[in-house]
Protein backbone atom coordinates (compact mmCIF):
# COMPACT_ATOMS: atom_id res chain seq x y z
CA UNK A 1 0.00 0.00 0.00
CA UNK A 2 1.03 3.60 -0.67
CA UNK A 3 2.01 5.82 2.43
CA UNK A 4 3.08 9.91 2.64
CA UNK A 5 5.48 9.93 4.87
CA UNK A 6 5.89 13.71 6.21
CA UNK A 7 9.04 14.32 7.57
CA UNK A 8 9.95 17.41 10.28
CA UNK A 9 13.35 18.55 8.87
CA UNK A 10 15.33 20.97 10.47
CA UNK A 11 19.08 22.36 10.35
CA UNK A 12 20.34 23.66 13.94
CA UNK A 13 19.15 27.10 14.81
CA UNK A 14 16.72 27.00 12.03
CA UNK A 15 13.07 27.08 11.63
CA UNK A 16 11.47 23.37 10.84
CA UNK A 17 10.20 22.49 7.32
CA UNK A 18 7.89 19.87 6.27
CA UNK A 19 9.28 17.36 3.55
CA UNK A 20 6.70 14.48 2.38
CA UNK A 21 7.41 11.57 0.98
CA UNK A 22 5.75 8.67 -0.90
CA UNK A 23 6.21 5.13 0.12
CA UNK A 24 4.82 1.89 -0.99
CA UNK A 25 5.13 0.05 1.83
CA UNK A 26 3.74 -3.28 3.82
CA UNK A 27 2.11 -3.22 6.98
CA UNK A 28 4.38 -5.31 8.66
CA UNK A 29 7.21 -2.99 7.93
CA UNK A 30 8.51 -0.76 10.79
CA UNK A 31 8.82 2.84 10.71
CA UNK A 32 12.64 2.90 10.86
CA UNK A 33 12.47 0.19 7.86
CA UNK A 34 10.44 2.90 5.88
CA UNK A 35 13.15 5.69 7.08
CA UNK A 36 15.77 3.52 5.69
CA UNK A 37 14.49 2.81 2.24
CA UNK A 38 13.54 6.89 1.95
CA UNK A 39 17.31 7.35 2.53
CA UNK A 40 18.53 5.00 0.48
CA UNK A 41 16.16 5.79 -2.44
CA UNK A 42 14.79 9.07 -2.35
CA UNK A 43 16.75 11.28 -0.23
CA UNK A 44 20.14 10.62 1.29
CA UNK A 45 20.29 13.89 2.95
CA UNK A 46 18.06 12.81 5.49
CA UNK A 47 19.48 12.18 9.06
CA UNK A 48 18.14 10.19 11.92
CA UNK A 49 19.29 7.75 14.46
CA UNK A 50 19.32 4.02 14.77
CA UNK A 51 21.57 1.58 15.85
CA UNK A 52 20.37 -1.82 16.65
CA UNK A 53 16.88 -2.03 14.81
CA UNK A 54 15.24 -4.60 17.46
CA UNK A 55 14.43 -2.48 20.05
CA UNK A 56 17.17 -2.58 22.56
CA UNK A 57 19.47 0.21 21.90
CA UNK A 58 16.41 3.43 22.14
CA UNK A 59 18.69 5.10 18.97
CA UNK A 60 16.10 5.35 17.15
CA UNK A 61 13.14 7.31 19.54
CA UNK A 62 11.45 10.19 17.48
CA UNK A 63 8.23 11.33 17.79
CA UNK A 64 5.73 9.36 15.75
CA UNK A 65 2.12 11.00 14.62
CA UNK A 66 2.25 13.29 17.88
CA UNK A 67 4.18 10.83 20.61
CA UNK A 68 7.68 9.72 21.23
CA UNK A 69 8.13 6.10 20.14
CA UNK A 70 11.08 4.05 18.43
CA UNK A 71 10.82 4.04 15.16
CA UNK A 72 12.32 0.24 15.15
CA UNK A 73 9.41 -0.99 16.84
CA UNK A 74 6.10 0.72 15.62
CA UNK A 75 5.24 -0.48 12.45
CA UNK A 76 3.09 0.72 9.48
CA UNK A 77 0.02 -1.20 10.19
CA UNK A 78 -0.36 -0.42 13.70
CA UNK A 79 0.58 3.04 13.31
CA UNK A 80 -2.58 3.64 11.15
CA UNK A 81 -5.21 1.29 13.54
CA UNK A 82 -3.65 3.85 16.47
CA UNK A 83 -4.54 6.94 14.24
CA UNK A 84 -8.32 5.75 13.15
CA UNK A 85 -9.15 4.77 16.21
CA UNK A 86 -8.04 8.64 17.52
CA UNK A 87 -8.73 10.76 14.36
CA UNK A 88 -12.02 8.49 13.49
CA UNK A 89 -10.44 7.88 9.83
CA UNK A 90 -12.28 5.27 8.55
CA UNK A 91 -14.19 7.72 6.32
CA UNK A 92 -11.06 8.39 4.42
CA UNK A 93 -10.26 5.04 3.85
CA UNK A 94 -10.05 6.27 0.36
CA UNK A 95 -7.12 8.73 0.38
CA UNK A 96 -3.34 7.73 0.89
CA UNK A 97 -2.61 7.41 4.84
CA UNK A 98 -0.25 10.27 6.61
CA UNK A 99 2.22 9.46 8.85
CA UNK A 100 4.12 12.07 10.23
CA UNK A 101 7.48 11.95 12.07
CA UNK A 102 9.16 14.68 14.10
CA UNK A 103 12.58 14.97 16.46
CA UNK A 104 12.54 14.44 20.07
CA UNK A 105 11.11 17.40 22.36
CA UNK A 106 12.75 19.39 25.18
CA UNK A 107 16.12 18.58 23.41
CA UNK A 108 17.65 21.17 20.39
CA UNK A 109 17.71 20.10 16.86
CA UNK A 110 21.22 19.19 15.25
CA UNK A 111 19.84 18.27 12.13
CA UNK A 112 16.47 16.73 10.68
CA UNK A 113 15.00 13.76 13.71
CA UNK A 114 18.80 14.39 15.35
CA UNK A 115 18.88 15.97 18.50
CA UNK A 116 21.32 17.14 21.38
CA UNK A 117 20.61 14.63 23.96
CA UNK A 118 23.34 16.86 26.32
CA UNK A 119 20.77 18.00 28.63
CA UNK A 120 19.35 14.33 29.10
CA UNK A 121 22.95 13.13 30.07
CA UNK A 122 24.06 16.01 32.47
CA UNK A 123 20.65 15.52 33.98
CA UNK A 124 21.49 11.92 34.72
CA UNK A 125 24.49 11.92 35.65
CA UNK A 126 22.97 15.06 38.43
CA UNK A 127 21.35 11.93 40.49
CA UNK A 128 24.51 9.80 40.70
CA UNK A 129 23.20 6.72 38.75
CA UNK A 130 25.73 4.23 40.18
CA UNK A 131 26.09 2.08 43.40
CA UNK A 132 27.80 3.93 46.08
CA UNK A 133 29.82 1.77 48.24
CA UNK A 134 32.14 4.59 49.21
CA UNK A 135 31.14 3.70 53.46
CA UNK A 136 32.42 0.35 52.79
CA UNK A 137 35.73 -0.87 53.23
CA UNK A 138 36.61 -2.74 50.16
CA UNK A 139 34.84 -6.18 50.74
CA UNK A 140 37.20 -9.69 50.07
CA UNK A 141 34.56 -10.95 48.12
CA UNK A 142 31.80 -8.97 45.65
CA UNK A 143 28.45 -7.92 47.57
CA UNK A 144 25.72 -10.22 46.88
CA UNK A 145 21.99 -10.09 46.47
CA UNK A 146 19.01 -12.16 47.24
CA UNK A 147 16.68 -12.98 44.59
CA UNK A 148 14.41 -10.92 46.00
CA UNK A 149 17.08 -7.58 46.90
CA UNK A 150 17.42 -8.13 43.15
CA UNK A 151 13.97 -8.23 42.18
CA UNK A 152 13.58 -4.91 42.90
CA UNK A 153 15.60 -3.36 40.22
CA UNK A 154 14.13 -5.46 37.57
CA UNK A 155 11.62 -2.74 36.49
CA UNK A 156 14.14 0.72 36.61
CA UNK A 157 17.01 -1.88 34.79
CA UNK A 158 14.50 -2.12 31.85
CA UNK A 159 15.37 1.35 31.13
CA UNK A 160 17.48 2.08 27.42
CA UNK A 161 17.47 5.47 27.76
CA UNK A 162 16.13 6.22 24.28
CA UNK A 163 14.65 9.80 25.68
CA UNK A 164 11.35 9.39 24.80
CA UNK A 165 10.02 9.82 28.04
CA UNK A 166 12.10 13.01 28.67
CA UNK A 167 10.72 14.06 25.10
CA UNK A 168 6.90 14.34 26.39
CA UNK A 169 7.35 15.23 29.77
CA UNK A 170 5.65 18.85 30.54
CA UNK A 171 7.48 19.41 33.75
CA UNK A 172 10.91 19.55 31.80
CA UNK A 173 8.97 21.69 29.18
CA UNK A 174 8.40 24.44 32.18
CA UNK A 175 11.10 23.97 34.32
CA UNK A 176 14.47 24.10 33.08
CA UNK A 177 15.77 22.59 36.15
CA UNK A 178 13.61 19.91 36.65
CA UNK A 179 16.07 16.72 35.82
CA UNK A 180 13.32 14.69 34.38
CA UNK A 181 12.19 11.20 34.75
CA UNK A 182 14.48 9.35 32.94
CA UNK A 183 17.19 10.65 35.55
CA UNK A 184 14.60 9.78 38.55
CA UNK A 185 13.37 6.37 37.77
CA UNK A 186 17.58 5.78 37.51
CA UNK A 187 17.91 7.23 41.08
CA UNK A 188 14.89 4.67 42.57
CA UNK A 189 16.91 2.09 41.30
CA UNK A 190 19.79 3.25 43.11
CA UNK A 191 17.45 4.05 46.08
CA UNK A 192 16.48 0.26 46.16
CA UNK A 193 19.65 -1.42 45.76
CA UNK A 194 20.80 -3.07 48.55
CA UNK A 195 24.40 -2.70 47.76
CA UNK A 196 24.29 1.12 48.43
CA UNK A 197 25.55 3.23 50.96
CA UNK A 198 24.72 6.56 50.20
CA UNK A 199 20.38 6.52 50.46
CA UNK A 200 19.96 9.09 52.72
CA UNK A 201 22.30 11.62 50.67
CA UNK A 202 20.43 10.60 47.57
CA UNK A 203 17.00 11.09 49.02
CA UNK A 204 18.46 14.49 50.01
CA UNK A 205 19.26 15.54 47.00
CA UNK A 206 16.07 14.00 45.24
CA UNK A 207 14.01 16.39 47.72
CA UNK A 208 15.26 19.66 46.87
CA UNK A 209 13.23 21.63 44.97
CA UNK A 210 11.26 21.46 42.32
CA UNK A 211 14.43 19.84 40.56
CA UNK A 212 13.83 16.28 41.88
CA UNK A 213 10.15 14.43 42.53
CA UNK A 214 8.22 17.22 43.79
CA UNK A 215 8.87 19.09 40.34
CA UNK A 216 7.16 16.02 38.95
CA UNK A 217 3.49 17.18 37.51
CA UNK A 218 2.35 14.12 37.33
CA UNK A 219 0.94 13.96 33.96
CA UNK A 220 1.25 10.10 33.00
CA UNK A 221 2.89 10.81 29.46
CA UNK A 222 6.05 9.26 30.51
CA UNK A 223 4.49 6.42 31.39
CA UNK A 224 2.34 6.36 28.60
CA UNK A 225 5.44 6.64 25.72
CA UNK A 226 7.77 4.31 27.76
CA UNK A 227 8.51 1.18 25.28
CA UNK A 228 10.20 -1.01 28.02
CA UNK A 229 7.65 -0.31 30.84
CA UNK A 230 9.67 1.40 33.54
CA UNK A 231 6.61 3.68 34.59
CA UNK A 232 9.15 6.77 35.49
CA UNK A 233 6.15 8.31 37.34
CA UNK A 234 5.67 4.95 39.52
CA UNK A 235 9.52 5.10 40.46
CA UNK A 236 9.19 8.74 41.36
CA UNK A 237 6.02 7.84 43.51
CA UNK A 238 8.23 5.80 45.42
CA UNK A 239 11.23 7.41 46.01
CA UNK A 240 8.83 10.55 47.84
CA UNK A 241 7.33 7.95 49.66
CA UNK A 242 10.66 7.31 51.00
CA UNK A 243 11.10 10.73 51.59
CA UNK A 244 7.70 10.88 53.44
CA UNK A 245 8.80 8.23 55.88
CA UNK A 246 12.62 9.90 56.25
CA UNK A 247 11.33 13.45 56.67
CA UNK A 248 8.77 15.39 59.50
CA UNK A 249 6.03 17.47 57.80
CA UNK A 250 7.99 21.22 58.77
CA UNK A 251 10.85 19.98 56.44
CA UNK A 252 9.66 21.24 53.42
CA UNK A 253 6.25 22.75 51.68
CA UNK A 254 6.39 19.95 49.29
CA UNK A 255 6.56 17.83 52.32
CA UNK A 256 3.53 19.36 54.30
CA UNK A 257 1.32 19.54 50.79
CA UNK A 258 1.65 15.57 51.01
CA UNK A 259 0.91 14.69 54.42
CA UNK A 260 -1.47 17.54 54.96
CA UNK A 261 -3.71 16.70 52.25
CA UNK A 262 -3.47 12.69 53.62
CA UNK A 263 -4.33 13.54 56.80
CA UNK A 264 -7.26 16.30 56.25
CA UNK A 265 -8.63 13.41 53.66
CA UNK A 266 -8.44 11.15 56.43
CA UNK A 267 -10.02 13.59 58.60
CA UNK A 268 -13.18 14.90 56.79
CA UNK A 269 -13.31 12.81 54.03
CA UNK A 270 -12.27 16.03 52.10
CA UNK A 271 -9.78 18.63 52.07
CA UNK A 272 -10.77 21.19 54.53
CA UNK A 273 -9.39 24.27 52.30
CA UNK A 274 -8.94 26.46 55.26
CA UNK A 275 -6.80 24.43 56.99
CA UNK A 276 -4.88 23.07 54.38
CA UNK A 277 -3.71 26.59 53.26
CA UNK A 278 -2.55 27.56 56.66
CA UNK A 279 -0.91 24.44 57.65
CA UNK A 280 0.84 24.03 54.27
CA UNK A 281 1.66 27.29 53.29
CA UNK A 282 1.77 28.85 56.60
CA UNK A 283 3.33 25.88 58.22
CA UNK A 284 1.00 25.24 61.10
CA UNK A 285 1.38 29.13 61.47
CA UNK A 286 5.13 29.41 62.02
CA UNK A 287 5.63 30.69 59.03
CA UNK A 288 4.84 34.04 59.09
CA UNK A 289 5.97 35.08 55.63
CA UNK A 290 3.95 32.13 53.99
CA UNK A 291 0.63 32.99 56.28
CA UNK A 292 1.06 36.55 55.08
CA UNK A 293 1.20 35.44 50.99
CA UNK A 294 -2.56 34.14 51.61
CA UNK A 295 -3.62 37.07 52.89
CA UNK A 296 -4.89 39.05 49.16
CA UNK A 297 -6.23 35.78 48.35
CA UNK A 298 -8.44 34.91 51.35
CA UNK A 299 -9.50 38.89 51.48
CA UNK A 300 -10.46 38.76 47.84
CA UNK A 301 -12.24 35.27 48.53
CA UNK A 302 -14.19 36.78 51.57
CA UNK A 303 -15.39 39.69 49.27
CA UNK A 304 -16.88 38.00 46.36
CA UNK A 305 -18.50 35.10 49.53
CA UNK A 306 -16.36 32.12 48.59
CA UNK A 307 -14.34 32.01 51.67
CA UNK A 308 -16.06 28.80 53.47
CA UNK A 309 -16.81 29.92 57.24
CA UNK A 310 -17.16 26.17 58.16
CA UNK A 311 -16.49 22.75 57.04
CA UNK A 312 -18.93 19.79 56.72
CA UNK A 313 -17.19 16.35 56.79
CA UNK A 314 -18.32 14.50 53.59
CA UNK A 315 -20.80 11.51 53.56
CA UNK A 316 -18.71 7.82 54.14
CA UNK A 317 -15.61 9.76 55.94
CA UNK A 318 -15.13 6.80 57.91
CA UNK A 319 -14.36 4.70 55.14
CA UNK A 320 -12.46 7.07 53.36
CA UNK A 321 -10.26 6.73 56.48
CA UNK A 322 -10.10 3.16 56.63
CA UNK A 323 -9.25 3.10 52.94
CA UNK A 324 -6.75 5.23 53.51
CA UNK A 325 -5.02 3.44 56.61
CA UNK A 326 -5.62 0.06 54.86
CA UNK A 327 -3.21 1.19 52.08
CA UNK A 328 -0.67 2.85 54.23
CA UNK A 329 -0.47 -0.40 56.23
CA UNK A 330 0.53 -2.55 52.91
CA UNK A 331 3.11 -0.14 52.28
CA UNK A 332 4.78 -0.46 55.89
CA UNK A 333 4.41 -4.21 55.35
CA UNK A 334 5.72 -3.47 51.36
CA UNK A 335 9.04 -1.45 53.12
CA UNK A 336 9.50 -3.97 55.78
CA UNK A 337 9.56 -7.10 52.89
Amino acid sequence: MEVIFKVIRQQENSSPVVQTYLLDAESGNTILDCLNRIKWEQDGTLAFRKNCRNTICGSCAMRINGRSALACKENIGSELARLQQILSLASKASTIPEITVAPLGNMPVIKDLVVDMSSFWNNLEAVAPYVSTAARQVPEREFLQTPLERSQLDQTGNCIMCGACYSECNAREVNPDFVGPHALAKAYRMVADSRDSDTENRLESYNEGTKGVWGCTRCLYCDSVCPMEVAPLEQITKIKQEILTHKQADDSRSIRHRKVLIDLVKEGGWIDERQFGLQVVGNYFRDLKGLLSLAPLGFRMLCRGKFPMSFEPSQGTQQVRLLIESVQQEERLETKN
